[in-house]
């Protein structure tokens, strides 16, 4: 039975665990503010706010697309809806009239999603600023309004959140009506939960089947809901030793596998190894995406295009496999791939950890992406490089490259090539030709083979361009 309060309601349910938080809301509680849109995480307008107790004993909200969100993974947390916002008699949050006050809204079918999205912001214990509060709607899409009413709404919700106190936030927010009231006993009533709950169900139904292993749920219930609903399911997102960032003694940086693309992109320590991982992680779908998607899962769904396996390939990644408690084998993550949407990994296997060696001085890494939208889009190709130069040559490189195979790629012959060149135009212009070799694209709704090609050949030349600006010009690159 899963255990979780949904807005001021305590719930308790034996719906499965791989049904959707989406179709619970609607049809098991009839709220039917949070709508059923693109039922692919894109439109944001089933956005819901997903509160998890904290060590600190506070409460950390995040924006979700509840269409992709397994009802397994609300279980001990507390889930708002539009309806738990709304205040008494009817009356407007600062939220909703900062839309309305700007014209913000016509249709109004994906003005909810706006709406969770900005609440969330202003639950965040991060100072709110024009840029967080954009960041908070880049997940919401409006079909008809356009943005720039939008933006006026945010930047007026940005303005009166600079009052924010930076201690008791969430009592400032109740006495400001951003929330209601009973938000203020809700750290108290989750923790009273957590006592209560001796673990997180492991799998839903009786069945003798091997569970299906789930964690964000952000491709299964994209791929195959109807399947994840019916089959048990092995909830992994909330399991401890699972999350986290760590560093250790001989500098390897681990990772658990249900950490998510928001735990990289906002963890210290990835901030302080890769100065420009903000800019990266922006490429990487949207906020209430990130804020779901695992890495592991990212892996593991096996997609030539998956934006964090490309990352991590360049970084040459280990990835430990295994069952807790039992039998652990370490795979590099380029060995992991055997054939398109094919794991050189048994059933019974889950991804564990990852991990991989810290950057040192004199190495150089770079993530590039192209896609058809800039952001909240699938890659046509991306690719990542690390290197590592002295003295003007180039002594160790990594490639990696998606959207140009079956698998996500590693170009191992081209990084070879590069291994005691010059860093020049000369070489760069040979290595280009040697990844055009070692790739295989396919004409797809993503692009022609020979677009393909191209892409791939503008991502190498802007990975040694971001190295070595002082060497070399894109005019004598092109």
């Amino acid at each position: 039975m899963l255990h979780f309060y949904l807005n001021n309601q305590r719930i308790r349910t034996e719906q499965p665990a791989g049904s959707t938080l989406l179709d619970f809301v609607r049809y098991q509680q009839h709220l039917k503010g949070t709508k059923i849109g693109c039922r692919e995480g894109d439109c944001g307008a089933c956005t819901v706010l997903v509160g998890e107790l904290q060590p600190d004993g506070t409460v950390q909200y995040q924006s979700m697309t509840s269409c992709l969100t397994p009802l397994g993974n609300a279980h001990g947390k507390h889930i708002v809806t539009v309806e738990g916002i709304n205040a008494a008699a009817g009356t407007l949050t600062p939220v909703q009239q900062a839309i309305v006050q700007e014209g913000g809204s016509q249709c109004g079918f994906c003005t909810v999603g706006f709406v969770m999205s900005l609440t969330g912001h202003s639950l965040s214990s991060q100072p709110a600023t024009t840029e967080t509060g954009l960041a908070a709607i880049d997940g919401n899409i409006c079909r008809c309004t356009g943005y720039k009413s939008l933006e006026r709404a945010t930047a007026l919700l940005t303005s009166q959140l600079a009052h924010r106190p930076t201690e008791n936030v969430v009592s400032w927010l109740s006495e400001q009506q951003f929330v209601p009231t009973y938000f203020k006993e809700v750290p108290s009533k989750l923790q009273a939960l957590r006592t209560e709950l001796t673990s997180v169900p492991a799998t839903n139904g009786h069945s003798t089947e091997a569970p299906q292993i789930l964690g964000g749920g952000t491709d299964l219930l994209v791929q195959r809901p109807e399947h994840v609903r019916e089959v048990p399911v092995q909830l992994v997102y909330d399991r401890p030793g699972l999350r986290g960032i760590r560093q250790e003694a001989d500098g390897r940086v681990v990772l658990g596998a249900a950490t998510t693309a928001e735990n990289l992109r906002s963890s210290p320590l990835m901030q302080q190894l890769f100065p420009r991982l903000h800019s990266y992680m922006k490429l990487v779908s949207s906020t209430p995406i990130r804020n779901m998607g695992t890495v592991a899962g990212n892996f593991i769904n096996a997609s030539p295009i998956g934006d964090l396996t490309i990352f991590f390939l360049a970084l040459n990644a280990t990835v430990t496999l295994g069952t807790p408690g039992g039998a652990q084998r370490d795979v590099l993550l380029r060995e992991l791939y055997s054939g398109y949407k094919t794991l050189n990994k048994a059933p019974e296997e889950q991804v564990l950890e990852i991990s991989f060696a810290a950057p040192q001085p004199g190495v150089f890494f770079n993530f590039e992406k192209v896609s058809k939208r800039t952001h909240l889009d699938i890659a046509s190709v991306n690719s990542a490089m690390w290197l590592r130069a002295e003295g003007g040559f180039v002594r160790e490189a990594r490639i990696s490259a998606g959207g140009v195979g079956p698998t996500p790629l590693f170009l191992a012959r081209t990084a070879e090539f590069l291994v005691g060149k010059e860093i020049g135009a000369e070489t760069v212009a040979a290595a280009t030709e040697i990844a055009q070799q070692e790739i295989s694209p396919i004409s797809d709704a993503r692009g022609t083979v020979e677009y393909k090609r191209l892409l791939l050949r503008q991502l190498l030349l802007a990975h040694f361009l971001e190295f070595f600006p002082e060497r070399l010009s894109f005019r004598e690159l092109v």
